[in-house]
């Protein structure tokens, strides 16, 4: 691959979905590696989750009494996103901010276009008028809809969307890779496979699981427990963000997912790379790795009747049966390939979970 490369240090970030799963454990890994950074961080703090766990997360980042600004709004808000780059001029933007979920898109599709269409837009102008050493967007396994042929690679055609959700992170995609080639913004898309993780986003199965496990009631197996997820753990997916950040694609006709441009000598200074685990795990395995974790760390007793408490049910409207990763050029291009297995961080987050909710 073409590359440049980066130095994030002495300069300025900005992270938005900053009070999200992803973009606060992005923020507290920037400023435990890099000695002089600023971080503005944008979130709207939306209740689609509880929005307790979004405030905790910023307090931990406000506790490392490092150069920081949070603001609460959208990036649907044009006129905040302006003034951001106006006033802090950041050399690299991640963004991470969007509505999140398969299922709520198709009750609350409002919400992806305003924050996933319109704010997404909002940033590919504001790095437009106010140059960028290198967009880096969060895309989603999502965008491979209902495709047979596994893994999943980027090289793979990713046009048939099959929830409104898929489409929107499909649009972000053909967005910056229509702004890197009239405008030669640098962008590099990153397609996240199922991240969890402590003080995760309580709507994923393995949070939502232990809710209802909690309090008793069934939990839901989807597709009767014959679908398999690549579970992809936030550190992971953070070491992969904080990698691809400092080394910004140029232009250049290496492969691209789209044909325009190709065969025709043309260069873009775009890239799109897969980050996940590359084991798609079942889950029914994954359920009984879950029990184990949470019954180790005390979250439930160890005499818990858990057939008792699992429905199988068919596939939902908007899933796919697996997901899984080909992060082959992740690992050519940034020596980096996930590691943390997922009882590992399974027991991560059962520790979090026993700790935060005081279940001990």
């Amino acid at each position: 691959m073409v590359e440049y490369n980066i130095t994030l240090e002495g300069k300025t970030v900005l992270a938005t979905g900053a009070a999200g799963f992803i973009g606060s454990n992005l923020v507290m890994r920037l400023f435990r590696d890099f000695k002089d950074i600023k971080v503005i961080g944008i979130d709207s703090i939306t209740d689609y989750y509880d929005v307790n766990l979004k405030y905790e997360r910023l307090k931990k980042i406000e506790a490392l009494g490092r150069d920081w600004t949070f603001i609460k709004d959208s990036i649907a808000n044009r006129d905040c996103i302006d003034r951001i780059f106006a006033e802090h001029k950041p050399a690299v933007v991640v963004n991470l901010a969007a509505q999140a979920g398969v299922r709520y898109s198709i009750t609350n599709p409002d919400a992806y276009i305003e924050s996933n269409i319109i704010g997404f837009y909002n940033i590919l102008e504001a790095c437009r008028h106010n140059p960028v050493e290198h967009l880096v967007y969060a895309s989603s396994s999502s965008v491979y809809g209902g495709n047979t042929k596994i893994p999943f690679s980027t090289d793979d055609q990713v046009d048939n969307p099959i929830s409104l959700y898929a489409a929107t992170k499909k649009s972000n995609e053909l967005f910056a890779h229509c702004y890197s080639k009239l405008y030669n913004i640098p962008s590099t898309g990153l397609r996240f496979f199922t991240v969890y993780g402590p003080a995760g986003r309580p709507d994923m199965a393995y949070f939502g699981f232990t809710n209802k496990l909690r309090e008793g009631k069934t939990i839901q197996i989807f597709n009767y427990g014959n679908c398999r997820r690549d579970f992809t753990y936030v550190d992971d997916i953070v070491e992969g963000i904080v990698r691809v950040m400092q080394h910004a694609p140029e232009a250049s006709c290496s492969k691209s997912p789209f044909p325009l441009g190709e065969g025709r000598g043309e260069a873009i200074p775009y890239k799109v790379y897969n980050i996940g685990g590359g084991q798609p795990e079942s889950l029914l395995d994954f359920v009984n790795i879950l029990q184990e974790e949470l019954v180790r760390a005390g979250v439930l007793p160890k005499d818990y009747d858990f057939e008792a408490h699992k429905e199988l049910v068919p596939m939902q409207p908007g899933d796919v049966p697996t997901t899984y990763a080909d992060a082959t050029a992740l690992e050519r291009d940034f020596g980096f390939t996930p590691k943390i297995t997922l009882r590992e961080g399974l027991r991560k987050f059962a520790e979090w979970y026993a700790n935060y909710y005081k279940t001990k």
